[in-house]
C-alpha cells in the first residue's frame, strides 16, 4: 500500500518520511528473520522515496540507509539484489550524496564488480553507480584495480541498450584525463573488435545523441592522453565531425553545451584540429548563435523547456567562449575570423563582467587566446579598450580567474600594444607587485612576467615606480624563488630595468648595493646555464652604465667571476662574460685607461689572446674586438 502510494507523488513520500517511515523499513530490511519478498518490497519503497526531493534523499542518508543496502547485496536473492541496487543507484545519482561512501569499505568494489555478471539490471544499475561515484583520479585508480576496465567492456555489446550505455558512460569517466585508463582500453577487444572501433561505431549519425556524444568523449580522453594521435582517422573523421554536429541549433541546450566543451578540450592543443575544426560545418558562425539564446520563443512549444533553458543559457555562452579560445589558440588567420564573428569582442567585454563565475573565467580565457595575436591587440582590443574590464576582473578575483587574466594583462602590456599606456595609469604596477607575492606560483610567474614586459623600453619613470612598488625585500625574495621561471622572469625584469645608459646609472645610484649584492648571490648559487647566462647579461647591461660602471670596477669578487666565466666550458656563459668585458674596456669612455690595466693586471688579456684563437667564430671575433680596444 505504501509503495502505491507514494509512486509519482512527492507530497506522500514527504508525509511518509516525517512519520518515521524510514528507520521503520530500514529495521524490516535489515532482519534475517523478514521473508525476502518483504525485504524486496522494503527496497522497492526506499528507492522511490529517493526518487523525489533533494531533502528526502538527505533523510535516507541521515538514517544510514546506505550500509543497510549495502549489506543487502549479500544476500543470494536475486531480485532483492536487484531491489537494493536500484535504490543504491537513485541515492548516489544525487547530488546531495557523497561519492565517498562508496569507497569506505574496500570489499565493496570488488562485491558489485562480482555482482555485474548476475543480469542485465544489476549491469546497468552498477555501471550507473560507477560512473556517477567516480570523481577525480583516486576514484579512477580504485576502480582501473579492481578490474573495471575487463569487467565493463563486455557490456559494450550487450543487447539491452540501457546497459551498453551506461558501460559507455563507465568509460567517458574512467578515461577523462587518465592516461594510465586511455592505454588500456587501446588495447581491450570485444569479439574480436578493438574498443576504439566499437566507439566509432556509437558515434554513428543514426545512434541516439547520448550515445553519439558519451562516445566521443571517450575517443577525446583517448587522443588527449596520447593513446590514439590526433591525425587518426577515428579523431579526424569521426570524433571532430560528431562534436562539430552537437553544436548545431537542431540540438538540445545540455548536448550543444557538452558537444562545444568536450570539442574544445579535444582540439586545445593540436593546430590542425584547430584548422580542421574551424571550417567544419561554419562553426564559428555557428557558435555565434549561442550568445542569441533561446532565438525565437515560438519555436520552443514546451514552455517548461523554455523557462529550463532560460536559467542556463549563461552555459552555452562559457562552453562558446571556451570554444572559441581553443580555436584560436594558435592560428592567426582564425583568431581573425572569430573577431569579426558580429559582435564578438562587445560580447567577451559583457562575459568579463557577468555573475557567474563560469561564464567570467571562459570570457578571460577567450580573451588570453585572443591577445596572442599581435594585429588584434593593435586594433579590436584598442577600439573596445578591453584592458578596463580586464583590470576590473582582476580585482579580488578567485585565483583561477586571476591566472589567465594576469596572464592576458602579460600581452596587453608588450611594448607594441596601444593599451601599455592606459594600464599603467589604472594602477597596474601596485596590483601587479601584489601577485608577485602569491602564495600560487602561476600567479607570481604571471606578475613578473607582466612587470617584465611593462618594464621593455619604458621611461625611467616607470621603471622607478616598479622598483618602488616591489621593494628591495620582494626582489631579493623573488630571486631566492624556488621555481626557475619565477626566477628567470625577475632576472629579465631586472635587465629591462637596466637599459639605455641614463636608466642604468640612475638606478644603479639608488639601488646598486643591492642589485650588486643579487647578482652575486646567484652567480654563487647552483642555477642552470639559463639563470647564469641571463645575469652575466644583467652584468654587461650596468657595465655599459657611465657611473654604473664602477660598481663592477670597485667590487673584486665580481671581476673574478667574470674572469672565471670567460674560461668556462659552455660558450654562452663565456660569451656573456666577454660582453662584460668589452664593456668595461671600451675605449672612447672616460677612465678607460685606468680600467684596462686593472683587467691586464688581472690576467683578463691572456684570457683574450687564447680566446681569440678559439674554433667559436663568435668567441674569436669578441675577443679580438676586446684586444683591438687594448690597441687603439
Amino acid at each position: 500500500d505504501m509503495k502505491n502510494a507514494v509512486i509519482g507523488n512527492n507530497k506522500q513520500k514527504a508525509n511518509l518520511i516525517v512519520l518515521g517511515a524510514v528507520p521503520r523499513l530500514l529495521y524490516l530490511l535489515q532482519q534475517e528473520a523478514s521473508s525476502t519478498e518483504l525485504r524486496t518490497e522494503c527496497a522497492v519503497v526506499l528507492g522511490s522515496l529517493a526518487m523525489g526531493t533533494e531533502n528526502n534523499v538527505k533523510s535516507l542518508l541521515d538514517c544510514h540507509i546506505i550500509p543497510a543496502l549495502l549489506q543487502g547485496l549479500l544476500s543470494p536473492d536475486l531480485k532483492f539484489i536487484e531491489a537494493c541496487l536500484r535504490c543504491l543507484r537513485t541515492i548516489f545519482i544525487s547530488p546531495v550524496t557523497p561519492e565517498d561512501l562508496l569507497y569506505t569499505d574496500a570489499t565493496v568494489i570488488s562485491h558489485l564488480m562480482a555482482l555485474l555478471s548476475r543480469s542485465r539490471y544489476t549491469q546497468e544499475y552498477i555501471c550507473q553507480i560507477f560512473s556517477h561515484c567516480c570523481k577525480g583520479p583516486d576514484h579512477q585508480t580504485i576502480l582501473f584495480n579492481h578490474g573495471a576496465v575487463q569487467n565493463i567492456a563486455h557490456l559494450l555489446v550487450s543487447t539491452s541498450y540501457k546497459v551498453r550505455m551506461q558501460a559507455l558512460k563507465c568509460f567517458s569517466v574512467l578515461a577523462f584525463e587518465n592516461p594510465q585508463v586511455s592505454m588500456t582500453l587501446v588495447n581491450v577487444s570485444v569479439d574480436g573488435e578493438s574498443l576504439p572501433q566499437i566507439f566509432v561505431k556509437m558515434l554513428q549519425r543514426d545512434k541516439p545523441i547520448e550515445m553519439q556524444l558519451t562516445s566521443a568523449k571517450c575517443l577525446t580522453s583517448m587522443c588527449r592522453a596520447g593513446a590514439i594521435r590526433t591525425d587518426d582517422s577515428c579523431i579526424v573523421l569521426k570524433t571532430l565531425p560528431c562534436l562539430v554536429r552537437m553544436c548545431s541549433k537542431e540540438r538540445l541546450l545540455e548536448e550543444r553545451v557538452e558537444g562545444a566543451e568536450t570539442l574544445a578540450y579535444l582540439i586545445e592543443t593540436d593546430v590542425e584540429l584547430q584548422r580542421t575544426a574551424s571550417i567544419t560545418d561554419h562553426l564559428i558562425v555557428m557558435l555565434a548563435d549561442y550568445f542569441k539564446y533561446p532565438s525565437s520563443v515560438s519555436a520552443i512549444a514546451d514552455i517548461k523547456r523554455l523557462d529550463h533553458d532560460l536559467k542556463h543559457a549563461h552555459e552555452l555562452r562559457q562552453a562558446a567562449f571556451k570554444l572559441y579560445a581553443s580555436l584560436g589558440a594558435n592560428d592567426e588567420d582564425i583568431r581573425k575570423k572569430i573577431i569579426e564573428t558580429e559582435n564578438m569582442m562587445d560580447r567577451i567585454v559583457n562575459g568579463l563582467s557577468e555573475s557567474s563565475i563560469k561564464v567570467r573565467l571562459a570570457a578571460v580565457r577567450c580573451l588570453h587566446s585572443l591577445s596572442r595575436s599581435v594585429q588584434q591587440l593593435r586594433t579590436s582590443f584598442q577600439d573596445h579598450a578591453v584592458w578596463k574590464p580586464l583590470m576590473k576582473v582582476l580585482q579580488n578575483a578567485p585565483n583561477e580567474i586571476l591566472i589567465v587574466a594576469s596572464s592576458t594583462l602579460c600581452n596587453l602590456l608588450l611594448e607594441f600594444s596601444p593599451s601599455k599606456e592606459p594600464i599603467l595609469e589604472s594602477g597596474a604596477i601596485e596590483l601587479l607587485c601584489s601577485l608577485t607575492q602569491s602564495e600560487n606560483l602561476a600567479l607570481r610567474v604571471n606578475g613578473i612576467w607582466a612587470l617584465m614586459n611593462m618594464a621593455f623600453q619604458a621611461e625611467q619613470k616607470i621603471k622607478s615606480d616598479i622598483l618602488r612598488g616591489l621593494s628591495t625585500e620582494q626582489l631579493f625574495q623573488l630571486l631566492s624563488d624556488s621555481d626557475v621561471n619565477v626566477l628567470m622572469k625577475t632576472l629579465g625584469l631586472l635587465r629591462n630595468l637596466l637599459s639605455t645608459r641614463p636608466h642604468i646609472d640612475h638606478i644603479m645610484s639608488t639601488h646598486g648595493k643591492q642589485i650588486m649584492q643579487a647578482v652575486t648571490l646567484i652567480l654563487e648559487g647552483e642555477h642552470n646555464i639559463e639563470v647564469k647566462e641571463q645575469t652575466l647579461c644583467i652584468l654587461a647591461n650596468i657595465a655599459d652604465g657611465t657611473t654604473a660602471k664602477e660598481l663592477i670596477m670597485t667590487n673584486d669578487d665580481i671581476l673574478q667571476k667574470i674572469k672565471y666565466y670567460m674560461s668556462h666550458s659552455n660558450t654562452k656563459l663565456q660569451l656573456a662574460a666577454m660582453f662584460c668585458i668589452s664593456n668595461l674596456v671600451w675605449n672612447e669612455e672616460e677612465g678607460s685607461q685606468e680600467r684596462q690595466d686593472k683587467l691586464r693586471d688581472m690576467g683578463i688579456v691572456d684570457i683574450l689572446h687564447k680566446l681569440s684563437q678559439s674554433s667559436d667564430p663568435n668567441l674569436c671575433d669578441k675577443a679580438k674586438t676586446a684586444l683591438q680596444q687594448y690597441l687603439a
